[in-house]
């Protein structure tokens, strides 16, 4: 098993965000980016392993409960693998903005815990994210960072590499990856 990994945000990356900054909270109000499945299969075949890392604030705020946003994420990677795409595991953080914990991006946590617990080389890997916050996290992490656009922002915050969406961001790293690969093997 590869021990390098793509970590994805959720909310803006994988599925539409909820209206008026509020929060995905069942999932019939799950719908899915174009192109995810698909991105998924490729980092897949690449050799990367796919984990989602996501702040969900949601669950601090009573709208739900850790089990329900649990079931909502188990439908997820089971739409996502029937579709061809897998998630090895979902980390998110319930809690809210204060006081500050060690999980709630941009702090590295749910990134850290999931190399630790997977072996993952965090220094082979990387996040896609839609805010500065996911991509000071890959950062704090050591990751290698994408920041996703869509319709938020217009600053890089930072990343290694700038796209469109995931389908954009996805291309990206496997041409770079193979890049760096080809460069490695003739070097």
């Amino acid at each position: 098993m590869s021990n390098r990994a793509v970590f994805l945000d959720r909310d803006g990356v994988i599925n539409r965000k909820a209206p008026k900054n509020g929060y995905i909270t069942s999932w019939e109000n799950m719908r899915f980016l174009p192109g995810v499945a698909k991105c998924l299969r490729l980092l897949n075949q690449a050799g990367f392993r796919v984990f989602v890392v996501t702040n969900q604030r949601c669950v601090a705020n009573g709208l739900l409960t850790c089990q329900e946003l649990e079931s909502i994420h188990r439908q997820m990677c089971e739409w996502l693998c029937a579709a061809g795409g897998r998630i090895e595991a979902v980390y998110y953080c319930p809690h809210g903005m204060q006081p500050p914990c060690t999980c709630r991006k941009p702090a590295p946590g749910m990134l850290l815990t999931a190399a630790r617990e997977h072996g993952v080389d965090l220094a082979a890997s990387w996040i896609i994210g839609d805010s500065e916050v996911d991509v000071e996290a890959g950062r704090n992490a050591g990751c290698k960072t994408v920041r996703v656009l869509g319709h938020e922002g217009t600053t890089n915050g930072g990343a290694d590499v700038v796209a469109r969406s995931l389908i954009d961001a996805t291309y990206q790293i496997l041409q770079m990856e193979n890049s760096n690969a080809t460069q490695a093997s003739t070097a």
